[in-house]
Protein backbone atom coordinates (compact mmCIF):
# COMPACT_ATOMS: atom_id res chain seq x y z
CA UNK A 1 0.00 0.00 0.00
CA UNK A 2 3.07 2.52 1.15
CA UNK A 3 4.43 1.35 -2.92
CA UNK A 4 1.14 2.39 -4.13
CA UNK A 5 0.88 5.27 -2.61
CA UNK A 6 4.16 6.62 -3.23
CA UNK A 7 3.60 5.77 -6.87
CA UNK A 8 0.07 7.51 -6.85
CA UNK A 9 1.06 10.83 -5.19
CA UNK A 10 4.42 10.98 -7.72
CA UNK A 11 4.70 13.95 -10.47
CA UNK A 12 3.20 12.97 -13.30
CA UNK A 13 -0.68 13.72 -15.33
CA UNK A 14 -3.87 14.42 -13.83
CA UNK A 15 -5.50 11.50 -15.67
CA UNK A 16 -3.12 9.06 -13.82
CA UNK A 17 -3.60 10.48 -10.44
CA UNK A 18 -7.24 9.97 -10.62
CA UNK A 19 -6.53 6.00 -11.87
CA UNK A 20 -4.17 6.02 -9.00
CA UNK A 21 -6.48 7.16 -6.57
CA UNK A 22 -9.04 4.83 -7.33
CA UNK A 23 -6.44 1.96 -7.50
CA UNK A 24 -5.49 2.64 -3.62
CA UNK A 25 -8.67 3.01 -2.57
CA UNK A 26 -9.65 -0.11 -3.75
CA UNK A 27 -6.28 -1.74 -2.63
CA UNK A 28 -7.02 0.03 1.06
CA UNK A 29 -10.34 -1.82 1.12
CA UNK A 30 -9.11 -5.15 -0.26
CA UNK A 31 -6.97 -4.54 2.90
CA UNK A 32 -9.56 -3.80 5.30
CA UNK A 33 -11.41 -6.44 3.98
CA UNK A 34 -8.49 -9.18 4.33
CA UNK A 35 -8.19 -8.10 8.01
CA UNK A 36 -11.97 -8.28 9.08
CA UNK A 37 -12.03 -12.26 7.60
CA UNK A 38 -8.22 -12.56 9.75
CA UNK A 39 -9.86 -11.69 12.89
CA UNK A 40 -12.83 -13.62 12.47
CA UNK A 41 -10.94 -16.49 11.74
CA UNK A 42 -8.82 -16.07 14.92
CA UNK A 43 -11.80 -15.85 17.13
CA UNK A 44 -13.06 -18.81 15.83
CA UNK A 45 -10.37 -20.91 16.18
CA UNK A 46 -9.69 -20.92 20.12
CA UNK A 47 -6.33 -22.83 20.88
CA UNK A 48 -5.89 -24.89 24.32
CA UNK A 49 -3.45 -21.97 25.87
CA UNK A 50 -6.81 -19.50 25.14
CA UNK A 51 -9.55 -22.06 27.07
CA UNK A 52 -6.32 -22.74 30.19
CA UNK A 53 -6.50 -18.38 29.86
CA UNK A 54 -10.13 -18.01 30.19
CA UNK A 55 -10.46 -20.92 32.62
CA UNK A 56 -8.19 -19.25 34.39
CA UNK A 57 -9.57 -15.59 34.18
CA UNK A 58 -13.04 -17.08 35.47
CA UNK A 59 -11.43 -18.69 38.62
CA UNK A 60 -9.48 -15.49 39.36
CA UNK A 61 -13.21 -13.54 39.04
CA UNK A 62 -14.78 -16.36 41.13
CA UNK A 63 -12.50 -16.17 43.67
CA UNK A 64 -12.52 -12.52 43.79
CA UNK A 65 -16.44 -12.46 43.93
CA UNK A 66 -15.76 -14.81 46.82
CA UNK A 67 -13.03 -12.94 48.79
CA UNK A 68 -15.24 -10.02 48.84
CA UNK A 69 -18.02 -11.96 50.34
CA UNK A 70 -15.24 -13.43 52.91
CA UNK A 71 -14.67 -10.04 53.48
CA UNK A 72 -18.03 -8.71 53.57
CA UNK A 73 -19.30 -11.28 56.13
CA UNK A 74 -15.88 -10.99 58.36
CA UNK A 75 -16.77 -6.85 58.05
CA UNK A 76 -20.20 -7.67 59.68
CA UNK A 77 -18.68 -10.29 61.92
CA UNK A 78 -15.56 -7.85 63.22
CA UNK A 79 -18.72 -5.36 63.65
CA UNK A 80 -20.44 -8.04 65.92
CA UNK A 81 -18.04 -8.71 68.08
CA UNK A 82 -17.12 -4.72 68.72
CA UNK A 83 -20.63 -4.38 69.31
CA UNK A 84 -20.52 -7.12 71.82
CA UNK A 85 -17.00 -6.34 73.47
CA UNK A 86 -18.35 -2.65 73.84
CA UNK A 87 -21.64 -4.44 75.74
CA UNK A 88 -19.91 -7.07 77.45
CA UNK A 89 -17.89 -4.29 78.91
CA UNK A 90 -20.29 -2.19 79.90
CA UNK A 91 -22.02 -4.63 81.45
CA UNK A 92 -19.13 -5.81 83.29
CA UNK A 93 -18.55 -1.79 84.56
CA UNK A 94 -21.95 -2.06 85.43
CA UNK A 95 -21.64 -5.41 87.48
CA UNK A 96 -18.50 -4.44 89.01
CA UNK A 97 -20.51 -1.01 90.01
CA UNK A 98 -23.50 -3.26 91.40
CA UNK A 99 -20.73 -5.06 93.15
CA UNK A 100 -19.15 -1.91 94.87
CA UNK A 101 -22.73 -1.06 96.15
CA UNK A 102 -24.14 -4.46 97.36
CA UNK A 103 -20.35 -4.42 99.43
CA UNK A 104 -21.08 -1.46 100.60
CA UNK A 105 -25.11 -2.11 101.38
CA UNK A 106 -23.50 -5.11 103.19
CA UNK A 107 -20.86 -3.33 105.62
CA UNK A 108 -23.87 -1.12 106.00
CA UNK A 109 -26.53 -3.68 107.30
CA UNK A 110 -23.61 -5.64 108.64
CA UNK A 111 -22.79 -2.52 111.10
CA UNK A 112 -26.21 -1.83 111.24
CA UNK A 113 -26.86 -5.79 112.73
CA UNK A 114 -24.13 -5.30 114.86
CA UNK A 115 -25.80 -2.32 116.76
CA UNK A 116 -28.96 -3.65 117.21
CA UNK A 117 -27.56 -6.78 118.68
CA UNK A 118 -25.64 -4.89 121.01
CA UNK A 119 -28.92 -2.48 121.99
CA UNK A 120 -31.28 -5.64 122.07
CA UNK A 121 -28.69 -7.00 124.73
CA UNK A 122 -29.03 -3.81 126.57
CA UNK A 123 -32.74 -3.83 126.54
CA UNK A 124 -32.57 -8.16 127.58
CA UNK A 125 -30.40 -6.94 130.35
CA UNK A 126 -32.55 -3.80 131.66
CA UNK A 127 -35.06 -5.94 131.40
CA UNK A 128 -33.92 -8.91 133.47
CA UNK A 129 -32.74 -5.85 136.20
CA UNK A 130 -36.17 -4.10 135.84
CA UNK A 131 -37.47 -7.86 136.90
CA UNK A 132 -35.03 -8.04 139.27
CA UNK A 133 -36.03 -5.37 141.00
CA UNK A 134 -39.55 -5.49 140.82
CA UNK A 135 -38.84 -8.75 142.61
CA UNK A 136 -36.67 -7.41 145.42
CA UNK A 137 -38.81 -4.41 146.02
CA UNK A 138 -41.88 -7.20 146.88
CA UNK A 139 -39.75 -9.13 148.76
CA UNK A 140 -39.15 -5.93 150.87
CA UNK A 141 -42.69 -4.49 150.91
CA UNK A 142 -44.12 -8.38 151.80
CA UNK A 143 -41.43 -7.86 154.70
CA UNK A 144 -42.42 -4.77 155.56
CA UNK A 145 -46.31 -5.00 155.42
CA UNK A 146 -45.74 -8.54 157.45
CA UNK A 147 -43.87 -6.28 160.39
CA UNK A 148 -46.47 -3.52 159.73
CA UNK A 149 -49.55 -6.13 160.42
CA UNK A 150 -47.84 -7.31 163.38
CA UNK A 151 -46.73 -4.48 165.03
CA UNK A 152 -50.49 -2.74 164.47
CA UNK A 153 -52.03 -5.45 165.61
CA UNK A 154 -49.57 -5.14 168.90
CA UNK A 155 -50.04 -1.56 169.43
CA UNK A 156 -54.22 -2.20 168.73
CA UNK A 157 -53.85 -4.76 171.52
CA UNK A 158 -51.76 -2.83 173.72
CA UNK A 159 -54.40 0.59 173.06
CA UNK A 160 -57.42 -1.78 174.07
CA UNK A 161 -55.84 -3.30 177.17
CA UNK A 162 -55.43 0.51 178.23
CA UNK A 163 -58.50 1.61 177.53
CA UNK A 164 -60.03 -1.11 179.36
CA UNK A 165 -57.66 -1.14 182.34
CA UNK A 166 -58.37 2.85 182.61
CA UNK A 167 -62.11 2.15 182.68
CA UNK A 168 -61.64 -0.22 184.82
CA UNK A 169 -59.93 1.38 187.28
CA UNK A 170 -61.97 4.69 186.92
CA UNK A 171 -65.41 2.88 187.07
CA UNK A 172 -63.99 0.93 190.47
CA UNK A 173 -61.92 3.36 192.15
CA UNK A 174 -63.43 2.58 195.48
CA UNK A 175 -64.58 -1.48 194.42
CA UNK A 176 -61.58 -3.31 196.34
CA UNK A 177 -62.65 -6.93 195.00
CA UNK A 178 -59.90 -9.03 193.16
CA UNK A 179 -61.76 -8.85 190.15
CA UNK A 180 -61.20 -5.17 189.81
CA UNK A 181 -57.61 -5.83 189.05
CA UNK A 182 -58.17 -8.28 186.13
CA UNK A 183 -57.51 -5.77 183.31
CA UNK A 184 -54.68 -4.02 184.86
CA UNK A 185 -53.36 -7.31 185.79
CA UNK A 186 -53.34 -8.21 181.78
CA UNK A 187 -51.56 -5.07 180.86
CA UNK A 188 -48.34 -6.67 182.42
CA UNK A 189 -47.88 -9.75 179.08
CA UNK A 190 -47.95 -6.66 176.86
CA UNK A 191 -44.84 -6.46 175.00
CA UNK A 192 -45.32 -2.94 174.32
CA UNK A 193 -46.12 -1.84 177.66
CA UNK A 194 -42.38 -0.36 179.14
CA UNK A 195 -40.94 -2.50 182.37
CA UNK A 196 -41.17 0.53 184.44
CA UNK A 197 -44.92 1.04 183.43
CA UNK A 198 -44.79 -3.07 184.59
CA UNK A 199 -43.13 -2.89 187.93
CA UNK A 200 -45.62 0.27 188.40
CA UNK A 201 -48.37 -1.98 187.72
CA UNK A 202 -46.94 -4.73 189.57
CA UNK A 203 -46.42 -2.29 192.68
CA UNK A 204 -49.97 -0.93 192.75
CA UNK A 205 -51.54 -4.50 192.34
CA UNK A 206 -49.65 -6.18 195.44
CA UNK A 207 -49.97 -3.19 197.27
CA UNK A 208 -53.97 -3.30 197.03
CA UNK A 209 -54.82 -6.63 197.59
CA UNK A 210 -52.12 -6.92 200.52
CA UNK A 211 -54.86 -4.92 202.37
CA UNK A 212 -57.43 -7.12 202.78
CA UNK A 213 -61.21 -6.77 201.19
CA UNK A 214 -62.84 -4.77 203.64
CA UNK A 215 -61.24 -1.06 203.76
CA UNK A 216 -62.49 2.20 205.60
CA UNK A 217 -63.19 5.53 204.24
CA UNK A 218 -59.99 6.86 204.41
CA UNK A 219 -58.16 3.70 203.11
CA UNK A 220 -60.36 3.85 200.12
CA UNK A 221 -59.50 7.32 199.65
CA UNK A 222 -55.77 6.16 199.68
CA UNK A 223 -56.63 3.45 197.03
CA UNK A 224 -58.23 6.47 194.75
CA UNK A 225 -55.19 8.25 194.98
CA UNK A 226 -52.80 5.27 194.13
CA UNK A 227 -55.13 4.25 191.19
CA UNK A 228 -54.99 7.69 189.77
CA UNK A 229 -51.86 7.99 189.37
CA UNK A 230 -51.75 4.47 187.87
CA UNK A 231 -54.48 5.74 185.74
CA UNK A 232 -52.48 8.60 184.54
CA UNK A 233 -49.89 6.86 183.49
CA UNK A 234 -51.73 4.52 181.60
CA UNK A 235 -53.17 7.59 180.14
CA UNK A 236 -50.43 8.79 178.62
CA UNK A 237 -49.02 5.66 177.58
CA UNK A 238 -52.28 5.02 175.61
CA UNK A 239 -51.77 8.59 174.24
CA UNK A 240 -48.37 7.44 173.36
CA UNK A 241 -49.43 4.80 171.40
CA UNK A 242 -51.98 5.73 169.52
CA UNK A 243 -49.93 8.45 168.27
CA UNK A 244 -47.14 5.76 167.48
CA UNK A 245 -50.03 3.68 165.48
CA UNK A 246 -50.73 7.09 163.57
CA UNK A 247 -47.37 7.59 162.54
CA UNK A 248 -47.16 3.69 161.54
CA UNK A 249 -50.35 3.72 159.53
CA UNK A 250 -48.92 6.65 157.82
CA UNK A 251 -45.64 4.80 157.55
CA UNK A 252 -47.67 1.85 155.99
CA UNK A 253 -49.09 3.86 153.86
CA UNK A 254 -46.55 6.07 152.49
CA UNK A 255 -43.98 2.53 152.45
CA UNK A 256 -47.08 1.65 149.59
CA UNK A 257 -47.42 4.49 147.74
CA UNK A 258 -43.67 4.46 147.29
CA UNK A 259 -44.04 0.51 146.09
CA UNK A 260 -46.82 1.10 144.05
CA UNK A 261 -45.14 3.70 142.17
CA UNK A 262 -42.08 2.05 142.20
CA UNK A 263 -43.67 -1.01 140.17
CA UNK A 264 -45.51 1.18 138.48
CA UNK A 265 -42.70 2.40 136.92
CA UNK A 266 -40.84 -0.81 136.70
CA UNK A 267 -43.72 -2.16 134.60
CA UNK A 268 -43.84 0.60 132.24
CA UNK A 269 -39.86 0.57 131.42
CA UNK A 270 -40.32 -3.37 131.15
CA UNK A 271 -42.96 -3.09 128.78
CA UNK A 272 -41.51 -0.09 126.80
CA UNK A 273 -38.27 -1.89 126.78
CA UNK A 274 -39.72 -5.06 125.82
CA UNK A 275 -41.35 -3.48 123.00
CA UNK A 276 -38.56 -1.63 121.36
CA UNK A 277 -36.29 -5.21 121.68
CA UNK A 278 -39.11 -6.26 120.05
CA UNK A 279 -39.33 -3.78 117.00
CA UNK A 280 -35.31 -4.16 116.73
CA UNK A 281 -35.35 -7.84 116.72
CA UNK A 282 -37.89 -7.53 113.82
CA UNK A 283 -35.17 -4.58 112.18
CA UNK A 284 -32.32 -6.97 112.32
CA UNK A 285 -34.66 -9.73 110.78
CA UNK A 286 -35.28 -7.94 107.82
CA UNK A 287 -31.99 -6.45 107.75
CA UNK A 288 -30.16 -9.53 107.61
CA UNK A 289 -32.55 -10.97 104.58
CA UNK A 290 -32.12 -7.26 102.67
Amino acid sequence: LRAGANFLFSPFDPMQSSRAMALYLALVLCGVATGVAAEQDARSAVTPVQKVIELMEGMLAKGKAEKHDEQVQFAAYKQFCDDTTVEKKRAISEANEKIEVLKADIEKYTATAAKLTEEIAAHDEDISVWKGDQKAATKVRELEKADYDAMHADYSESIDALERAIAALKKQAYDRKQSSFVQVSALQKLSLIPESAKRAIDAFIQDETSEGLEVSAPEAYGFEFQSHGVIEMLEKLLDKFMAERTDLEKTEMNSKHAYDMLMQDLTAQIEQATQDREEKAELKAKTLQA
